[in-house]
């Protein structure tokens, strides 16, 4: 009989899933850590009991949570990734060679080493780049001390829960909006609005009094169970929410790489929203 392992993030609601070959394993200062491999997932990360990532379909969140700000904004040049360690929004914003600077900050410098070991398909050579500055340190921290100006920072945390907490507070998102350029835009991962709602809309809530326009838009990853994830934006340019698909699809095409998901349709899609997010939102 076959092993399974089961998530317990939602409170009344479970998944499982099938482990073939448990890869890698070992709790750290921060976080316990799985490495494990699924038919149909291929490698699975598993931070606390809670899947972060899997081969089969990172893409999806990796994409639109990097190419939807970047071609949005068309003028990106200094990226700033909250999170992350695992390599894989790091592999997609330097895939944009007008993108000069990215500084990554991982609170837990054992995730990047792991990452590149055990997930080798999903950070590639990223950490290699040396457009690449990687800062071993508090997320929340680092905001605070105002370091460097970003065109998109990309919050790419754990839920709301042990050192992930502090990522979605109203000083957190205060901070990194101080990291901003004029007309930068902030995203962040909210999870499945339909099992998560209240983590929606208190980051939307602490979007509304920073950003002139604050929201979400929304992609479906399989492995994260419970309907399409949202995905928070907020920025003080109005315009970049409404660049047209043929403007996004010039941009696309002159940045010149492949996408298995993200589309200028699929961009303009996103911000599209069913009415029981708009109910949550308010």
């Amino acid at each position: 009989m076959a092993d399974w392992v089961e998530e317990k993030l939602h409170k009344h609601f479970r998944a499982s899933y099938e482990v073939s070959r448990v890869l890698y394993k070992e709790t750290t200062g921060h976080q316990s850590l799985v490495v494990f491999e699924n038919p149909t997932f291929g490698r699975m990360l598993s931070l606390d009991s809670v899947t972060q990532t899997t081969e089969a379909d990172e893409f999806i969140y990796h994409e639109m949570l990097t190419h939807v700000p970047i071609l949005a904004h068309g003028r990106v040049r200094r990226v700033l990734i909250v999170g992350g360690g695992d390599g894989g929004m790091l592999e997609e914003v330097l895939k944009h060679k007008s993108v000069e600077h990215v500084t990554m900050v991982e609170i837990d410098a054992g995730v990047v080493e792991f990452s590149k070991k055990h997930l080798p398909t999903i950070c590639k050579n990223a950490f290699e780049d040396p457009r690449l500055n990687l800062v071993i340190a508090d997320g929340a921290e680092f905001a605070a001390r105002r370091t460097g100006d970003f065109d998109v920072a990309i919050i790419d945390s754990t839920d709301p829960m042990g050192p992930g907490e502090v990522l979605f507070t109203a000083e957190f998102y205060a901070n990194t909006k101080a990291c901003l350029t004029p007309g930068g835009v902030i995203v962040t991962q909210n999870g499945v609005p339909f099992m998560q709602a209240a983590e929606l809309k208190g980051t939307v809530t602490r979007f509304r009094k920073l950003f002139a326009d604050a929201g979400c838009y929304l992609c479906t990853v399989p492995s994260y169970v419970g309907g399409p994830m949202a995905l928070g934006w907020g920025t003080d340019d109005a315009s970049l929410r409404k660049v047209s698909e043929e403007e996004l699809d010039r941009r696309f095409r002159a940045a010149g790489f492949d996408t298995r998901y993200y589309t200028p349709a699929v961009h303009k899609g996103a911000f599209a929203l069913p009415r029981y997010i708009l109910d949550i939102l308010g």
